[in-house]
């Protein structure tokens, strides 16, 4: 076990182990560190503790000293010395017409190092840039190119939800965000909405993404079979992940028409032989139709029908000539009608059909067009990485 305490130089950035020594140091104290940079100004995150080895990243660094009021004054006048380096490095930016966004300055606190931080779309030449800054500043000069979210990080801001963002405020390290999150939180994916201000997948998607994960497990999938507590079987048309709650369509039996009831997720269970219950509904609904009863009628009286035309053949002899040529006259007109009525229903039903069929094509392409946005938005977050901002 080793006693350490938690520096951090910056709002939510990264947490360094350090080792107090025979300082007697609080949190919330200020002090002066020997880091990969240089000597740095921090703040202390944790008082000391005993803290497991291999936890640890070695060698341990001891702290120099707890600033005192001439190193806060020094800490103030480098943030002063910032901005004013900032619009110097604005204006050679420009002279030398560089494709590249200026995100912030930062000064060492022993002025050994300025480190400029921006943004570009590719690679740039900037070395014509740091001679001409070096000449001007008379120290060590870094450019360093940083990501979308790292920008929004060190600038800060508001998100749509009208609070400070996460990743200035509290998120020590960018967590992976991909679309899967989304979509198992039933969110829209339409990118505008989760996306945040650097243009990326919003990193509050992971918040919740482990409760999501634990309730949509416990859930029946859209379109999956269920016994619900009546003892019918039904079909899943939509669920409640935070109530738990699931929609369930039945058929019923009795009546020619179907029913949507709502059950919780205790009450029901999958149901077996889904698929069966599937085609004997589509039996019993086509028994039910006009077309269905028509031709079971037939089938049953058909031998009736026959027995009766062998008894009643001569009856019918006398009169067959006449009634021949009127039924035959009959039946062509009932034909003719029943052709135009099936040739209306058939047109009516196609473009019915066909506008239904444009509508799907017009959905499915924008559905496709939603979903490369966003395979674009998480291929740029695994390009991009994280850890350029590391300050140990």
């Amino acid at each position: 076990m080793s006693k350490v305490i938690g520096v951090r130089f910056r709002q939510a950035g990264k947490v360094y182990f350090f080792a107090p020594g025979d300082f007697q140091i609080r949190r919330g104290d200020h002090v002066i560190v020997e880091t990969a940079r240089g000597v740095e100004y921090g703040m202390v995150v944790f008082a000391p503790r005993e803290m497991p080895e291999e936890t640890i990243v070695q060698p341990l660094k001891d702290i120099i000293r707890v600033a005192t009021p001439e190193d806060d004054k020094r800490e103030a006048d480098n943030r002063k010395n910032e901005r004013e380096a900032y619009r110097i490095a604005q204006d050679k930016i420009r002279k030398h017409n560089l494709d590249m966004k200026l995100v912030k300055v930062e000064y060492t606190f022993d002025n050994n190092k300025i480190l400029f931080y921006f943004t570009a779309d590719g690679r740039v030449d900037f070395r014509e840039l740091v001679k001409d800054l070096a000449s001007i500043f008379k120290t060590r000069i870094e450019l360093r190119q940083i990501g979308v979210r790292d920008e929004a990080k060190l600038l800060g801001g508001i998100g749509v939800c009208g609070r400070p963002l996460c990743c200035s405020t509290y998120m020590a390290d960018f967590v992976p965000v991909s679309i899967k999150m989304a979509k198992e939180q039933n969110l829209s994916l339409n990118p505008m909405k989760i996306s945040g201000i650097c243009g990326r997948l919003m990193c509050c998607l992971k918040n919740e993404e482990d409760t999501y994960e634990y309730l949509n497990s416990k859930l029946p999938k859209l379109g999956s079979y269920v016994t619900t507590p009546d003892g019918l079987s039904g079909k899943v048309s939509s669920v409640n992940v935070l109530r738990q709650k699931v929609k369930v369509i039945i058929e019923l039996e009795d009546e020619d028409e179907k029913e949507e009831r709502e059950y919780t997720v205790d009450e029901i269970s999958a149901a077996k032989g889904g698929r069966r219950f599937e085609e004997r509904s589509e039996h019993a609904q086509d028994e039910k139709k006009p077309e269905g009863r028509e031709r079971n009628q037939k089938g049953k009286s058909g031998d009736r029908k026959e027995h009766g035309n062998r008894s009643e053949n001569g009856e019918r002899g006398n009169r067959g000539d006449r009634s021949g040529k009127q039924g035959e006259g009959n039946a062509e007109k009932k034909r003719k009608h029943h052709d135009n009525e099936n040739g209306q229903r058939s047109a009516q039903n196609h473009d019915g059909k066909r506008r239904e069929s444009r509508r799907e094509r017009q959905q499915k392409a924008i559905e496709q067009t939603k979903e490369r946005a966003l395979a674009e938005l998480e291929d740029k977050d695994r390009r991009e990485g994280n850890g350029s901002l590391d300050e140990g």
